[in-house]
């Protein structure tokens, strides 16, 4: 083991990362500074500084960034329309990049000479962590006890904590038998059940949404207005990046918008079956898209959607900090100057209906060329054949030589 003398450890204050801090402090000998992120993951976090210091921990951080992880990873990652294979809206890989960007930041301010996470080997997160790490602090050291400690079991990890007087929390009713991992962006549910590809989920593991079939029987509609391609009110009121989250949340879960339930290919190699709920997400993903349809030029778009699945592989496989994310961000970012007005949208039992969209300064869509009456000249329909007839040439020339095409 390299000489370590502090490590900054991310810190849920849940068993297992309480358990990484005493065996931090027994392995390494050294000393441990924790740092808890408010990500809105809805559970009260404060408790962890009391549970931190019962194990001797003196330098404690526990951080408010929902608004910061909204605005600078999830806003920018919906301008990109990101989605992974098909499915997956990517809530889970947004937050590790701002949880990495601020480790290595209370590394540097507290004189740590490595970080810490809980993350396991066989999952993503290792990656994204240290990814995020590596590229914003070349020389850190990091520690991931679940790749070096011989404990695999959740007895094993019961004994240690039972051995260092680590408190184990008796939780009263049933225990949820789901890795859950949440913040404002989405909840996800691993394990368990869902081990089973071919068991459907059971309902009440849900905690965010109804079910489609539960849901109202009338409609919500909800008003969404973009500045630069991003949401600054909802129903005309204005609100700050995380409000909006928060409020679009409250509205697709009432109406049971946001389930997923998904079989994706780690970056790892292995596949995994997860659940996801993503409310809010999947309204905003489905607004964005409206707003572009009618201020975006067409090739621009043809090429954003061309882009979108290498710029979500990147934030999958924990690459926010690479060079070609930036460059593709920067690319992104240029085509939303004019993705300005307003889009209704229709909730309803699950469904996000896009029944609106008006843009009073940047629309492309000009009603006197699409009408099918009378355009008074605005398109002069004789102008298609020879359209036509030019881009049919190659595959003329082709049917003349006996090609089959």
């Amino acid at each position: 083991m390299a000489k370590i003398d502090k490590v900054v450890l991310a810190y849920s204050g849940g068993l297992d990362t309480s358990i990484i801090v005493k065996w931090l402090q027994v392995e390494y000998q050294c000393e441990v500074v924790t740092f808890t992120a408010d990500v809105g993951q809805g559970e009260e976090i404060e408790p962890a500084r009391l549970k931190a210091e019962a194990m001797g921990v003196k330098e404690i951080y526990i951080e408010d960034l929902k608004e910061e992880f909204v605005r600078d990873y999830v806003y920018p990652m919906f301008r990109a329309n990101a989605i992974y294979e098909g499915e997956y809206l990517l809530g889970t890989s947004i937050a590790r990049p701002l949880i990495a960007k601020r480790m290595v930041e209370i590394a540097a301010s507290t004189g740590a000479d490595a970080i810490s996470h809980g993350a396991t080997g066989k999952g993503n997160d290792q990656v994204r962590f240290e990814l995020g790490a590596y590229a914003l602090q070349p020389g850190i050291q990091v520690i991931a006890p679940w790749r070096e400690w011989d404990m695999n079991s959740r007895e094993s990890l019961l004994n240690f904590a039972e051995k260092h007087s680590i408190p184990i929390e008796q939780k009263r009713g049933k225990k949820s038998p789901y890795s859950m991992d949440a913040n404002l962006l989405h909840i996800s549910y691993e394990g368990g059940l869902l081990e089973d590809t071919w068991a459907e989920s059971e309902e009440d593991m849900w905690k965010w949404s109804v079910s489609p079939e539960n849901a109202p029987d009338q409609p919500t509609y909800v008003e969404l207005d973009y500045v630069d391609g991003d949401i600054v009110a909802v129903n005309g009121e204005a609100m700050s990046p995380a409000q909006v989250l928060v409020a679009l949340n409250t509205m697709g879960g009432a109406n049971g918008v946001g389930r997923a339930d998904i079989v994706e290919n780690r970056y790892v190699g292995m596949k995994s079956r997860g659940c996801y709920e993503t409310p809010g997400g999947s309204i905003m993903l489905k607004g964005h898209r409206a707003i572009e349809s009618i201020t975006l030029d067409r090739e621009v778009a043809h090429l954003k959607d061309s882009l979108m699945p290498r710029y979500a592989e990147l934030i999958y496989n924990g690459y926010w900090w690479s060079p070609e994310r930036k460059a593709l961000q920067a690319l992104i970012d240029s085509s939303q100057d004019g993705v300005n007005g307003r889009v209704k949208l229709k909730l309803y039992k699950g469904s996000v209906s896009v029944v609106g969209r008006e843009s009073a300064t940047d629309s492309l869509f000009d009603s006197t060329i699409a009408t099918f009456e009378d355009d008074d000249g605005a398109y002069n329909q004789k102008d298609a054949e020879g359209f036509i007839k030019l881009n049919a040439l190659r595959l003329r020339i082709a049917a003349k030589r006996g090609r089959k095409l």
